[in-house]
């Protein structure tokens, strides 16, 4: 199954991603690969226009809540001031093989990412299709998703391949 995001919480990351000269980071929720909400967090980094490291408090408080039978934390997300959506090597160097999401924002787009061992992208990441959801219509396959800049239309690029 497809990890699945509504198109309302995607246009938001997007734009406040557009918006900040430093990195924004957050957490990805939800249950059984859908994403149900997006969780800013405070970006904690010793130099946060270059890096992101997500505030511990709110890590810890998002797992307190998963073990008490809330939303299960998915993954993370986080922002590219430079506009290139694709996990860089310092991504790949701090991100633990653990099989989670990592969604990247840049450039007015977004791309998803599951960090994984011996993954095609520094050795770390593979690349990961996702649905996204908007209205009753449901975009399956997406390679990455992009925005206008006047935030009105967003574009979908498919996977190749895809039928849809």
């Amino acid at each position: 199954m497809e990890p699945e995001f509504s198109s309302e919480a995607l246009r938001a990351l997007i734009e406040q991603a557009d918006g900040s000269a430093t990195e924004i980071c957050g957490l990805m929720l939800g249950t059984a690969g859908r994403i149900e909400r997006l969780v800013a967090a405070h970006n904690v980094a010793d130099d946060p226009a270059r890096h992101f490291e997500i505030d511990p408090a709110a890590l810890f408080e998002a797992l307190r809540a998963e073990r008490r039978g809330g939303a299960a934390v998915l993954g993370w997300y986080h922002s590219h001031p430079s506009g290139d959506p694709d996990p860089s090597a310092t991504d790949a160097a701090q991100a633990a093989a653990d099989g989670r999401l990592w969604l990247i924002a840049g450039g007015g787009r977004v791309r998803l990412w599951r960090a994984v061992a011996d993954g095609e992208r520094h050795g770390r990441f593979d690349a990961v299709r996702f649905a996204v959801r908007t209205g009753g219509h449901v975009e399956k396959d997406c390679e990455a998703v992009h925005m206008d800049r006047a935030g009105r239309t967003m574009t979908f690029a498919k996977a190749q391949g895809s039928p849809h």
